[in-house]
């Protein structure tokens, strides 16, 4: 058992979920939230600051100020804390309320945007807002995460390759698409590897991330108002979109066998066992990655009366909680291939 003096020094990397007795499909799920910020956000926000650090950006008098929808907030306000750094997370209506308190249990500010952005979210809001902080005050340093190379590398360096060690056959790899830094450094990683991974990334609907049109998104975590500057689409070989009543409904699913996921992961999930099931696949190695575990989302998406006020009285009908029947593959998709080790 590890022994350790600073909160980020612990991330268990090791953990999977064989998903095939719930789903009825091959699916194993890398989990991310053991940890002591709960998120795969720890590993991003852990490479920034130490960046920002060796290249003299943060000092003792710096303010550290990010725009976040939840979990990477809660991993800078938990490394703030340990290091002495002050920390302003910029967050919006949608982040959930247990986030908020967490964040300011770790001593950290919140300023909640309310206004919405040209395509209908909160990003751009939050954005310009943390822009006019830093312009008013050069002690404000922003990491952005969306932009910050960082973000990428640091899955390049584990979670890839924690990926790798126990799957040494993957085919297939499931990524949610946020600031998509997990899915650059892993795509990344896997690029250059010693076989070919066919990289899904998953969105969700309603985010413009990979050109869809905007629309309501009621979930933090995956999807985005603008495009995501850290994206390179020619390492990525497919994408698809998932509706959030059917995040919720893989997230419930997920739960009645005793795994409480949170919200990306339930989106993750269901976009990866919808591709899994259209193309029968039953003989390939497929991994998807869970961001985040369920406890922070039980007064949203594990609560019945925020469901039916948002979704109707019908999200989590019976009909719609059977495991996924197969669909005939989409027009110009190729079938996925088993490969063998050379």
């Amino acid at each position: 058992m590890p022994v350790i003096n600073a909160p980020h020094a612990f991330n268990e990397g090791n953990l999977f979920v064989d998903l095939e007795s719930i789903f009825g499909y091959p699916l194993y799920l890398k989990c991310e939230g053991f940890n002591f910020a709960g998120s795969i956000k720890l590993k991003a926000a852990n490479e920034m600051v130490e960046s920002a650090e060796r290249d003299g950006i943060l000092t003792r008098d710096s303010i550290l100020v990010e725009s976040s929808s939840g979990n990477l907030g809660v991993a800078l306000s938990m490394i703030a804390a340990s290091k002495g750094y002050r920390f302003l997370c910029v967050t919006d209506s949608r982040c959930n309320l247990s986030t908020r308190l967490l964040m300011e249990a770790l001593g950290s500010q919140v300023h909640v945007v309310a206004g919405l952005d040209a395509n209908g979210g909160f990003l751009g809001t939050r954005i310009d807002y943390v822009r006019s902080l830093c312009a008013s005050d050069d002690r404000y340093v922003w990491l952005s995460q969306y932009t910050n190379a960082g973000n990428w590398r640091a899955h390049f360096r584990t979670t890839g390759p924690e990926i790798a060690d126990h799957f040494p056959q993957l085919d297939v790899l499931f990524v949610g698409a946020g600031t998509t830094g997990t899915l650059m450094g892993c795509a990344r990683y896997f690029r250059q590897w010693h076989r070919p991974v066919r990289i899904v990334a998953v969105d969700s609907v309603g985010s413009v991330a990979f050109g869809g049109k905007p629309g309501r998104r009621m979930i933090p975590g995956l999807g985005m108002s603008m495009r995501p500057p850290l994206l390179d689409e020619s390492f990525v070989d497919e994408v698809i979109r998932v509706e959030e009543a059917d995040t919720i409904r893989a997230c419930h699913r997920m739960a009645r066998r005793g795994f409480l996921f949170g919200g990306s992961t339930g989106t993750v999930v269901s976009g990866a066992t919808d591709w899994l099931a259209r193309h029968d696949a039953h003989d390939i190695t497929a991994v998807a990655i869970a961001p985040d575990l369920g406890e922070r989302y039980l007064d949203t998406i594990y609560q019945t009366n925020w469901l039916q006020d948002l979704y109707g009285d019908q999200i989590l009908d019976p009909a719609h909680m059977t495991t996924t029947a197969p669909r005939p593959a989409e027009p110009g998709t190729p079938p996925p291939e088993r490969r063998e080790e050379p």
